[in-house]
């Protein structure tokens, strides 16, 4: 049993952030599936959102994240994210993190870009590659602090309480198990505190800009603690993708429609007028419906994103990763528009939390993309997640450093080591597979951009067969990382649809055609399992 002062279960922006803060106070054990850099936040491109600028103000980074999330934000979140983010920046920049800068009457300013939503330049970025270079230096200053320790290739399984231990205490969270991968063996973390952030869902659906650790870990393993879960119909889909038989994840990031692209349909016309007066800077809810449906309406398989207004030189120095990837499938952007396609990219719902990261139940904190805050609201304002991972990060460590001398009193809990019983080694690994495969269809089919009733009812009926197929499968096979993560695949798939089921009507991220209109009464829809 590894036993630690702090336990956090993944390694983005928010787990490593949350980290470097609280090792002052104790030990801290990061537990992650991959390798340290393989989260989400190495695959973010376009920045981080930040009032930097004399010509912004936090009121109005305010009103666009506001705006963008049709009614559910939660304004005084919204604010408290948005002012305490230039202390973030300036703590990344402490960690070494390089933003692109640009020279202005002989001094060297941060160099700031667009992207939907935004009513001015407040995206702080590293080229076109700001997640990577954010992580890296996150990353390297983990490594280099004595009181983390790193445990990668650590698959989370589930979270262990005091109910599920038999306690007669107040139900709360006290570690998890784990599966070690390299030695194939199931080990304990015990702690008082332990952190989710483990990112989002990307991978329930087939088309996705998020890497292949994005299966929703955190907010499922919360699920069947009894932790409540909210706002999961809010799936963001990114509208443009690139569009390649060989390349179906790789992310074109919104910064070149803030550097003046343009969307043209299969006819080589833009559309965007026809659907909002922003037109290619409309928020991403907005864009991506709209492309589905020049889609639907002409047969086409994908729309263009047109860059041919800028040099060579220009993409290459301020998009070096996107021209190189395009130019190597075949597409030179500054000579031709590029293919794209929506692909379901940011969860906005998840794990219910305060502003401090605290969930519903006692010891279980969540930061970042796996938490639900009420920053987001019904459509997430681009840039704005990785701004709430260093927020969260910040606001939670805080929290539990003034928690810490209450907290100790009960450390003195220990957990049972796992049962094995007579679980066999998986004999045939293609079941899991094609599990895998279909849930992602079924997602993509029945509950995408465009949604209705009876596309739903048939992805819950479907969801309910797999699940018990999936769960047959954990219980009486050794479990493996592939297992694990299509455990919980189908739990959270299954939360999605219940959440879609539940709103009848169209807001934000989720549109159905049964139910088009906006109601009046604003409201959150929160699951619970008990």
């Amino acid at each position: 049993m590894h036993r630690t002062d702090f336990l956090v279960i993944g390694s983005g922006i928010a787990g490593l952030s949350f980290a470097l803060k609280v090792a002052q106070l104790g030990s801290v054990a990061v537990v992650t599936k991959r390798q340290g850099i393989d989260s989400n936040t190495a695959w973010a491109q376009g920045g981080i959102s930040c009032v930097t600028d004399e010509e912004d103000s936090f009121d109005l980074h305010v009103a666009d994240t506001l705006d963008a999330g049709v009614g559910l934000c939660d304004e005084s979140v919204v604010r408290t994210i948005v002012s305490e983010g230039p202390e973030r920046i300036q703590e990344l920049i402490d960690y070494g993190v390089d933003f692109d800068h640009h020279e202005v009457d002989g001094e060297q300013v941060i160099s700031l870009g667009r992207e939907g939503g935004h009513s001015v330049r407040r995206i702080l970025h590293s080229r076109d590659t700001t997640g990577r270079e954010i992580e890296k230096k996150l990353l390297a200053a983990a490594r280099a602090e004595p009181k983390i320790t790193l445990f990668e290739h650590h698959y989370a399984i589930d979270l262990i309480t005091t109910s599920k231990l038999g306690l007669a205490t107040e139900n709360r969270c006290v570690g998890i198990y784990a599966l070690d991968e390299k030695e194939g063996e199931v080990v304990n973390f015990r702690s008082d505190r332990v952190v989710l952030a483990t990112g989002g869902s990307g991978k329930v659906y087939l088309y996705t800009s998020n890497p292949d650790v994005a299966t929703g870990d955190g907010v499922a393993m919360a699920w069947r603690a009894g932790v409540e879960v909210e706002n999961m119909e809010f799936i963001q889909f990114h509208p443009t993708v690139l569009y390649h038989p060989k390349e179906t994840s790789f992310l074109i990031s919104e910064a070149l429609r803030g550097e003046g692209g343009v969307l043209l349909g299969d006819d080589g016309e833009p559309f965007m007028s026809k659907y909002d007066e922003r037109n290619d800077l409309a928020p991403r809810d907005i864009v991506a419906r709209a492309i589905d449906t020049e889609m639907k309406r002409t047969g086409s398989r994908c729309v263009f994103l047109d860059m041919r207004h800028h040099s060579k030189a220009f993409l290459e120095d301020r998009f070096p990763n996107i021209f190189q990837t395009c130019v190597d499938h075949g597409v030179d952007p500054s000579k031709e528009p590029i293919p794209v396609v929506p692909a379901a990219h940011y969860q906005c719902g998840g794990v219910n939390t305060d502003i401090n990261g605290m969930t519903s139940l006692k010891g279980l904190y969540a930061i970042g993309e796996v938490a639900c805050t009420g920053l987001h609201g019904a459509n997430r304002l681009a840039s704005n997640s990785l701004l709430e991972g260093a927020v969260l990060a910040h606001r939670a460590a805080e929290y539990l450093k003034a928690k810490m001398p209450v907290d100790r009193t009960v450390s003195d809990i220990d957990l049972p080591k796992w049962q094995r019983g007579d679980a066999e080694d998986v004999d045939e690994l293609v079941v899991i597979y094609h599990n895998w495969d279909e849930i992602r269809r079924l997602m993509w089919d029945y509950v995408s951009i465009v949604r209705t009733d009876k596309r739903l009812q048939r992805a819950a009926t479907r969801l309910a067969n797999l699940k018990r197929e999936v769960h047959e499968f954990y219980w009486n096979f050794k479990i493996t990382g592939d297992l694990l993560e299509l455990r919980n695949l189908v739990d959270v798939a299954g939360l999605i649809v219940e959440s879609a089921r539940l709103r009848q009507e169209s807001r934000g991220l989720h549109y159905t055609l049964d139910h088009p209109d906006k109601l009046t009464e604003l409201r959150d829809t929160i699951l619970t399992r008990y």
